[in-house]
Parts: C-alpha cells; sequence; structure tokens
C-alpha cells in the first residue's frame, strides 16, 4: 500500500491524546450510601472490571477513528504495477477521438461518435484541471497539433464533427509520440477512442515508446449491418459515342441478414440510364452489370445509388470519363507519308492524323497525341529518342515499326533508352503469322470465332524481336518459329508496341491483309486510357490531365458541379501531361470539374474510403490479446463498465483508491463510540 499524500501520516501522534485521557482517568466521584456493607467488596470488584472493559473499548474506537481519518487524508491506494508509479507531478493527455464514418454506427447510448467524445469528457475530467490536454482527429487539424488547457480542450471537442478521412491506429500514435517529444517534464497519456474497425487497426506497425502509456477505450456497436457500394469497373476502357457500354457493379452485404430485390440506380448528367435490382446473401458480394449507351460526346459524369440504413454514406458512388471526340495520332517518317497509314487514320473522323518528317519535329507537341507512330526511320535521334520516352512515362502510346534500312547502333541507344531489348539483324527466313493472341485487349473483341484455316498475313523477311529475361512483353501476334510478329510492352505509364517488319510489301503482306486495319485501329483506340474513373475523398490524389498549354498567370480549379465547392490546387507539368494535386481539400463525396480559363478540360469523381465499411471490429480480448502478441508493454484496454470513465482511469493510475472505505471506517468506529457511550450503563 502506497499514499498519495504521506505527510498526512504524522497526524497519527493524534493517537496519544485519548490514550493520555484514558490512563489518568480524568472522572468525578460521588459517595453512595448502603445500610449492609458486607456486600462493598464484591460490588467494588464488578464494577472496577466493567468499567475497565468498557473503557478500553472507547479507547480503541477513539484511537481507529483517528487511525481511519488520518488514513483518508493520507490517501493510500495498492499499485496495479509498481513500474506505474508516477515520477513527475504533471501531465500531459493526448486523446484520440474515431470521428470516420464508422463512427456513425449505433450503440445502446446513441451513435458510436456522440460516445466517443462524451469518454473524451470523461477521461479530460480524471485528471487536475492544471494538465495539459490535446484532441486529436482523423482530420489531423492544424488546430489540434497542441496542448491547451482543460476547460480549451472541451470547447475543441464540441466542435468535432463526422469525417470521410480514415487514419490507421499507427499514423495516429506516431502523431501523439511526435507532440509528447516536445513535452519532455510531464507524464504521458495516450487514450484512443474507437470502434477499432480491423482495417485500421495496425498495431503491428505501432513501435512502442516506453514514455508514453497508451489506453485503448473500444467503443462497442449495437448494430453492424450494412449494405454498400464497393468498387464499379467498365468492361472496356474505350468510350465511343453510340457504344453500348456495360457497367460492373459490386456490392457489398457486411451484414447478418439477406437482401432481396434491391435496386439500383444509375444516373449519367444526371438522368437515369439504367435500373436494376439483386439479391445478395449475408456476408457475401455480388456483381451486376448495368448496359447502357453513351449518346453524346464529352465528359461525363455517372452517380450510382442503393438504399441503406444506418450507415449511409457509401450508399452512393459517383464516377467520371470522358468520350473523346478526336484521337490525334502522329506518324514520323523518314522520306515519305504512309499510304497505309494515311488511308486507315487520314480517312476516319475518329482521328485526327498528321504526320511529319523525322528531321522537322516540334516535341513540345507530342504531348496532344494520343498515339504516336515511329514509321521506317533509318535513324532515331537521341533527342527523338529520349522525347518519345518522355511521351511513353506519361501515359502515350508509340507504335514502332522499323525501317528497310537502319543505322544498327541507334536503334541499340534508342531501345536502351525504351528499357526493351528490341531486334536483332534481318532474318530472311520465309514464314507467316500463325497465332492471334485472343486474350490481349487488342483483339477480345474483334473476333467472334477464328476458324482453323484461317489465312493470315505472310512474312518475307523480318527483324526478330527480343525479349530480355524480366521482360513484360506481351505477344499479339506470333510468328510459326514462335517469335513475336508485333508485340506490346509497358515503358512508363504508356505502352511500346513493336512490329517485326516495315510497312513494306517487300517484307510482307501485313499492310494489305485484313487483320491490319482492325490491330492498327485497336492500337489507336486503346491509346486514350482516360483519366480513373474515382478518386477518394479527404486523400492526397493525383489527377493527371493531358497537356495544356499554360498561359501566363492563368490557373486551375476544382470544382463542384453544385458550384458549393471550388478549390486552386497544386499542378505541376510532368513530362506530357499534367499533374494535379488536391493535398486533401477535397473532403466531400461528388462529382467535380477540372476548369481552366474558365473551360471546363476535365471530369474527376470523388468516393469515401470504403476501408470502414466492413463492419468487423476488435474486441477487448481480441485486442489485448493482440498487444501481448506484440508485446507492447505500455498499452492496455479499459472495457466498458458501470463506473465512470473518470473513475476507471483514476483506478489504472493511481492503483485501487482506499480512501473512501476508510473514512466510511472511521465513521463506523465514531458510531461504536456513540453506541458503547449510551447503552452500557452498568
Amino acid at each position: 500500500m502506497q499514499f498519495v499524500n504521506p505527510l498526512f501520516l504524522l497526524g497519527l501522534l493524534a493517537i496519544s491524546i485519548p490514550v493520555i485521557i484514558h490512563l489518568f482517568n480524568f472522572r468525578k466521584f460521588r459517595k453512595v450510601y448502603f445500610t449492609n456493607v458486607k456486600f462493598i467488596e464484591e460490588l467494588r470488584q464488578q464494577t472496577q472490571k466493567q468499567s475497565q472493559l468498557k473503557h478500553l473499548l472507547i479507547l480503541l474506537m477513539r484511537i481507529l477513528a483517528i487511525v481511519c481519518l488520518v488514513l483518508t487524508f493520507a490517501q493510500p491506494y495498492i499499485p496495479v504495477n509498481k513500474d506505474e508509479i508516477k515520477k513527475k507531478s504533471e501531465n500531459t493527455i493526448s486523446i484520440f477521438v474515431d470521428n470516420s464514418f464508422s463512427m456513425e454506427a449505433g450503440s445502446s447510448d446513441g451513435t458510436l461518435f456522440n460516445l466517443a467524445r462524451q469518454k473524451a469528457a470523461e477521461v479530460a475530467f480524471a485528471y487536475k484541471s492544471s494538465d495539459r490536454f490535446q484532441l486529436i482527429t482523423g482530420d489531423f487539424e492544424g488546430r489540434h497539433q497542441r496542448f491547451v488547457s482543460r476547460d480549451e480542450f472541451i470547447e475543441m471537442l464540441d466542435e468535432v464533427e463526422i469525417s470521410p478521412v480514415t487514419r490507421h491506429l499507427s499514423e495516429v500514435i506516431r502523431r501523439q509520440n511526435d507532440l509528447f517529444g516536445e513535452q519532455r517534464q510531464t507524464n504521458h497519456y495516450s487514450y484512443l477512442i474507437s470502434d477499432f474497425q480491423k482495417g485500421i487497426t495496425d498495431l503491428g506497425n505501432v513501435a512502442g515508446d516506453s514514455a508514453v502509456r497508451v489506453m485503448a477505450i473500444p467503443l462497442e456497436v449495437s448494430n453492424r449491418n450494412n449494405l454498400y457500394i464497393d468498387t464499379i469497373w467498365f468492361d472496356s476502357p474505350v468510350f465511343q459515342v453510340n457504344q453500348l457500354l456495360n457497367l460492373n457493379v459490386r456490392i457489398k452485404n457486411a451484414s447478418e441478414n439477406d437482401f432481396e430485390k434491391i435496386p439500383v440506380k444509375l444516373l449519367i448528367n444526371s438522368q437515369q440510364r439504367a435500373i436494376a435490382s439483386f439479391d445478395v446473401k449475408a456476408g457475401e458480394q455480388v456483381d451486376i452489370k448495368m448496359p447502357f449507351t453513351i449518346n453524346e460526346k464529352g465528359i461525363q459524369f455517372g452517380k450510382l445509388e442503393i438504399t441503406d440504413f444506418p450507415i449511409t454514406y457509401d450508399d452512393s458512388f459517383y464516377f467520371s470519363f470522358e468520350v473523346q471526340a478526336e484521337i490525334p495520332v502522329l506518324a514520323i517518317y523518314e522520306k515519305a507519308e504512309n499510304v497505309y497509314l494515311n488511308s486507315l487514320f487520314g480517312k476516319d473522323s475518329t482521328f485526327v492524323f498528321t504526320s511529319a518528317p523525322g528531321n522537322l519535329l516540334d516535341y513540345s507537341a507530342f504531348g496532344t497525341n494520343n498515339l504516336i507512330v515511329l514509321d521506317g526511320l533509318k535513324n532515331i535521334s537521341s533527342g527523338l529518342a529520349q522525347e518519345i520516352r518522355r511521351f511513353a512515362d506519361g501515359g502515350g502510346s508509340v507504335l514502332f515499326f522499323p525501317g528497310t534500312e537502319i543505322n544498327s547502333e541507334s536503334y541499340r541507344d534508342f531501345f536502351k533508352i525504351m528499357d526493351v531489348a528490341g531486334i536483332m539483324a534481318v532474318d530472311t527466313f520465309k514464314t507467316r503469322i500463325s497465332r492471334i493472341n485472343l486474350q490481349s485487349r487488342i483483339y477480345d473483341d474483334v473476333f467472334e470465332s477464328i476458324p482453323e484455316n484461317i489465312d493470315l498475313p505472310e512474312v518475307f523477311k523480318h527483324y526478330p524481336v527480343q525479349r530480355q529475361t524480366t521482360s513484360m512483353m506481351e505477344e499479339l501476334l506470333a510468328l510459326q518459329n514462335g517469335e513475336i510478329f508485333i508485340g506490346s510492352e509497358p515503358v512508363g505509364k504508356g505502352t511500346l508496341y513493336i512490329c517485326a517488319v516495315p510497312l513494306d510489301q517487300q517484307w510482307s503482306n501485313f499492310p494489305k491483309h485484313a487483320i491490319f486495319v482492325p490491330t492498327l485501329y485497336k492500337i489507336a483506340l486503346l491509346s486514350n486510357p482516360g483519366s480513373r474513373l474515382y478518386y477518394t475523398a479527404g486523400e492526397n490524389e493525383d489527377i493527371t490531365i493531358k497537356k495544356t498549354i499554360l498561359n501566363g498567370d492563368q490557373i486551375f480549379k476544382i470544382k463542384s458541379l453544385d458550384g458549393t465547392f471550388e478549390v486552386i490546387p497544386e499542378h505541376r507539368a510532368i513530362a506530357s501531361k499534367i499533374n494535379i494535386f488536391t493535398r486533401n481539400q477535397v473532403k466531400n463525396a461528388g462529382n467535380y470539374e477540372i476548369v481552366y480559363e474558365g473551360q471546363r478540360i476535365s471530369g474527376a469523381a470523388f468516393n469515401y474510403n470504403r476501408a470502414e465499411s466492413d463492419m468487423v471490429n476488435l474486441s477487448k480480448a481480441q485486442l489485448e490479446s493482440t498487444i501481448q502478441k506484440l508485446g507492447l508493454r505500455n498499452f492496455s484496454v479499459i472495457a466498458p463498465t458501470s463506473r465512470s470513465l473518470s473513475e476507471v482511469i483514476t483506478g489504472i493510475d493511481k492503483g485501487f483508491r482506499l480512501w473512501k472505505i476508510f473514512i466510511v471506517l472511521a465513521l463506523a468506529f465514531l458510531m461504536g463510540e456513540v453506541l458503547l457511550l449510551r447503552f452500557w450503563k452498568k
């Protein structure tokens, strides 16, 4: 047993007062007259024994009452652990209040979020008003990065609201420890008030700090049911006007109930374009297709909706995509324009086709194209090679046809810059194409079926295409000897397509064959990868758009379609693209437009993070097991009890407090003295 105020133990000297009183036996005597004195001796002996016993009991009651009163003021306690005895008089307390969307779930005492704020206030009142407190939420707001008084902490706590931001606990603890590092002369206490969802409770990434005591306060969820839209994707990455698209929607059922005939609506540009219904069993997921037709060019804004309660933040899903009016294609030739390329791209309104000789190029215009065709160049300069690599790094596609005559050294340098193996010396052996890779996205929707005796192009001579050991080259068309006729390999964010022959009838009849058109047409279509369908709200997202010619001090803006939000983001020109950094500024889900010089140049959709949609929470027992397994010595878990959190924390901080017991005992001993004096008359 130890004492909060050990100096009060000097009060035990007061025990001498009743002892002295009883030793001197200060009392008055009176005479009693008897008619018969033969019983005096017996009466005197009996009275003396009773009197001594009574006085001893009263003395004992007074001594014990004084002892209990002194111990009450000394505040004795039994420490939980000898290592937890405080050595410093002041405390700094950092309290994390989880304000993510999952805290909207219900508990027996209301929503988890309101309960978390209540618990945070109780934690604050478990300490002295002179201690310093810090509030931290998932938003990591600047005004929360300091220690304040208890009154100011309570005011800040009332201002906390639900946020779309989701933080892993390792991030929170790291932030708390950084702030504790500036408070060296105090005791450090970290409190984590959360529902401790499995997806964010990454205690394995926490570095323990012996100077900080961490206490987890898990909140119990009474209703874990949640139905939500998890993700979406299109069957085809190519978007064209009047094209039938299939939108795939994945819906998850994170509950213990089965759902039947739940409707889901699809809106494109605020107009309903499709509706479907689905059945999903408890704990499972379902993928549904929603077909619709694109009727117009330009940026399209989509929204999916289902109905679910009580967690509603993940019942809507936003997305955007662009139906490009025209696909710009640039052909770089050696001496003359290629008639086959001109016939394919130049006469189709889907493409904007331009061509230029290799010695008269405007490198600054490369970024305005989706596809660059290197057509039969004899020599590839280092400058052109560097610009082609920069174009591919930015997401552009490059289609390479070798020349009939080549400068081998310049070709080697070009392929080295592109980080691919390249081509070897000419092979004059006559062969033909024998295999089409129908699994490739180039041909996955070109043929309904291929007959066994299909007539494929002949090859009279070719440059064998090499593969590196770690190559990611995909075979599109293959020769009879197993060599690649056309292959594709990722380069940066783009793709490099390599053909084994020039577009020359002396080398192959490929340019006149029927497969030539769908091959190059699909390569050109897929050269427009478009932007991502959606981003995550509240995170630092990198939005890539096609390079725009920047004029003076003009700026980019991200604006919500309803006009309620507008922000000027940071932007940076990288390679042939422009990257826009949101820096956590877009916090609400919805569709947004990116505006430059007053014109909409792109769209972006933001959705709330689905990390907390699956309501799997760690219980107290699971948290304690994880803490023990990871050896986190300074971590402990405070389970919900009938007592107030302030009492529980005080008990953990100072052990089992005994002063209330002693004050009750003191009153009991005083009452015992009164009863002895009142009823022991004889």
